[in-house]
């Protein structure tokens, strides 16, 4: 089988499992054992295809492109590079977990759940591997729609409002970014007479740089709510604490890494004259971001929330890693996107599998859990020594890289007499200290505080949830142990980025 039919396989699966999931829509269990079988194949597959990567090819692989509506220059063209080979591995990962590990937790319309989910996974892998803009827009969109009915049904007693929330921000932002991909594909237009979505040609298109400033506003709002980043963030704690486990373990995992993907992959490219320009400010809302989120995470008293903010700070590390323009911390950036989505992960369908004993996810309401459910607190500890970025885990390989290219790029301003940069790096060490803070706070009170309710005893984690969380721990630990062939794989890429970035593409009368 050729990787690029592999490829397309990885794509189309879940849109083929509906069939199947359709025929046995009344049994709730048929429902569930036909999406993680699918969701496992897809799994294996990315798995395959990820294996033969070639990190020392800058070409793109496994590609498939199909002209899709010539008139405008659209195809159907997707393929596999050092930028998006981790997140497919990740997303594909990151399914069967997600229905294994919430098994119970979903008990009304459960075949219908079970094709949100599926759709959902095929317009993030879609968006992933697309590289046509026009096509990365269609899956773009796409993703909104499964997460709106996700939250909308199966949500808590807000869900009406995080709905609504969600789409309003995300679609502001989505319309924005259409109309500056207008102006994009007309400008290449212009230059060369042939209309193309591409992005092999929209990365050549030259621009004068107030033109680029104006149209990477446009792409910087778009992902930067998908992110989120502050101020942009508000919606995402709504959209947490009412979405059922199963959404907030896909928000976490995969979906924030949308906004990431997005600016490393096609805004900071494409306008690299206007992202130089908007670099400082850019890196300052990244530490606000990091230090803000951590500081509101350490006074949440809904243990959902204390995630939710803690993905703020974790992200704002993943942006300040892409505008180092270092090569450590633009590799920091790629591991800190897959290391938060496993981590993540691993901690909301922990949440989920107290709030299914307690039915409550007030932090007040919990402690002493470690006596009642020692396997229970051995996880929950191992993930919050990840989420601090403990050597030996996923969160310290990151992190560390981050730093480390964060200050490789400020001490050679530092020496030029800017202290902007360097101060920034220094802030966003603070972030770390308040991590540690805030993720002790919970745990304490949570596992070693005076025990509360309930008031009967608590069973353990079910051999089943063991399972889900054991193959997230061996994730963690493997990724933070053995870093170099992920690093491997992103290098080449990562090192075209920085390039992409530090060329100017203002046209030469336009100097």
């Amino acid at each position: 089988m050729s990787d690029a039919l592999l490829l397309n396989l990885v794509l189309w699966l879940p849109v083929a499992g509906l069939l199947p999931l359709a025929l046995v829509r009344g049994n709730a269990t048929t429902s569930r054992l036909v999406t993680t079988g699918v969701m496992l194949v897809q799994f294996v597959m990315a798995l395959l295809l990820y294996g033969q990567f070639d990190g020392g090819d800058l070409a793109l692989q496994a590609a498939s492109n199909v002209r899709w509506i010539a008139e405008w220059g659209v195809a159907y063209h997707i393929g596999l590079d050092g930028l998006n080979i981790l997140l497919v591995l990740l997303t594909a990962f990151l399914g069967p977990l997600v229905v294994i590990g919430a098994w119970r937790s979903i008990e009304k319309d459960v075949a219908l759940f079970h094709a949100m989910l599926l759709l959902l996974q095929f317009a993030m892998m879609g968006a992933l591997v697309a590289q046509d803009l026009f096509l990365f827009y269609v899956f773009w969109e796409a993703m909104l729609i499964p997460m709106f009915f996700m939250i909308g049904i199966w949500g808590g007693a807000r869900r009406s409002y995080a709905t609504i929330k969600f789409v309003l921000y995300t679609a502001f932002g989505s319309i924005l970014m259409l109309g500056a991909i207008i102006y994009l594909v007309w400008a290449l237009q212009q230059q060369g007479g042939v209309p193309s979505f591409a992005f092999a040609d929209l990365l050549q298109v030259a621009l004068p740089e107030q033109v680029q400033i104006w149209l990477l506003a446009a792409f910087v709002l778009s992902f930067a709510i998908k992110v989120p980043m502050v101020p942009l963030h508000t919606w995402l704690p709504d959209a947490h604490v009412e979405a059922p486990t199963p959404g907030s373990v896909i928000l976490a995992g995969v979906l924030l890494k949308m906004g990431t993907y997005g600016f490393i992959k096609l805004g900071f490219p494409l306008f690299p004259d206007a992202t130089r320009l908007f670099t400082p400010w850019l890196m300052t809302l990244s530490v606000v971001s990091i230090v803000y989120g951590a500081c509101l995470a350490l006074v949440q008293q809904d243990i959902k929330k204390i995630i939710a903010y803690s993905s703020i700070s974790h992200l704002g590390y993943v942006m300040l890693g892409l505008l180092s323009l270092d090569l450590a911390g633009i590799q920091g950036a790629i591991v800190q996107m897959v290391s938060h989505g496993i981590v993540a992960a691993g901690l909301f369908l922990l949440v989920g599998v107290i709030y299914e004993r307690c039915h409550t996810r007030e932090l007040s309401a919990y402690g002493g859990l470690a006596r009642q459910m020692p396997v229970y607190a051995l996880f929950f500890v191992l993930f919050m020594l990840a989420s601090v970025g403990l050597p030996t885990t996923s969160g310290f390989t990151g992190e560390f890289l981050v730093l480390l290219g964060a200050f490789s790029a400020a001490w050679p301003q530092h020496l030029d007499g800017n202290s902007l940069p360097l101060w920034l790096a220094i802030a966003a060490v603070s972030g770390v200290v308040l991590g540690a803070l805030y993720m002790l706070r919970f745990a304490l009170t949570f596992l070693f505080g005076a025990p509360k309710a309930p008031h009967q005893p608590l069973a353990d984690v079910t051999p089943r949830e063991v399972g889900v969380l054991g193959v997230l721990v061996i994730a963690v630990f493997l990724l933070g142990l053995f870093p170099d062939g992920a690093l491997r794989k992103t290098e080449l890429a990562a090192r075209r980025y920085q390039a992409q970035v530090m060329t100017s593409r203002v046209p030469a009368d336009a100097r």
